[in-house]
């Protein structure tokens, strides 16, 4: 990836989790229909406590994203959380975004995951 191009992923990446964190700590509530009623019920905490701690994730990731800090692995946490999201609420008219935000994710992972981890990738 070109060094622009990895800031604008980087940084448009790191806007979105930081609004989305910031929107569902506004009101949690408004979140609640995304989660499918077989993910509430295995949930181990509320819903109420779940959403807060995924707004709190986000804000982090959307931070370490913006500064600059920690990219490969808060993007792969990103990634995990992204695809747990999907499974999670489904593919719909509003999720089906977050499958290009996930792509995004991916390839700042890629870019950034040190050569000694996954070799692979950089090739």
């Amino acid at each position: 990836m070109r060094i622009s191009a990895y800031h604008v992923a980087r940084v448009g990446t790191a806007i979105t989790y930081l609004w989305i964190g910031v929107l569902i700590l506004k009101d949690p509530s408004l979140w609640f229909g995304y989660v499918r009623p077989w993910a509430q019920s295995i949930l181990p905490v509320s819903l109420l406590t779940t959403l807060t701690l995924v707004a709190i994730f986000d804000i982090i990731i959307g931070f370490l994203f913006l500064i600059q800090r920690w990219i490969w692995p808060a993007s792969a946490l990103a990634a995990l959380h992204l695809i747990v999201v999907l499974i999670v609420a489904g593919i719909n008219e509003i999720t089906v975004r977050d499958i290009g935000i996930l792509a995004t994710t991916l390839a700042l992972f890629i870019n950034t995951v040190p050569p000694r981890w996954f070799n692979w990738f950089k090739k």
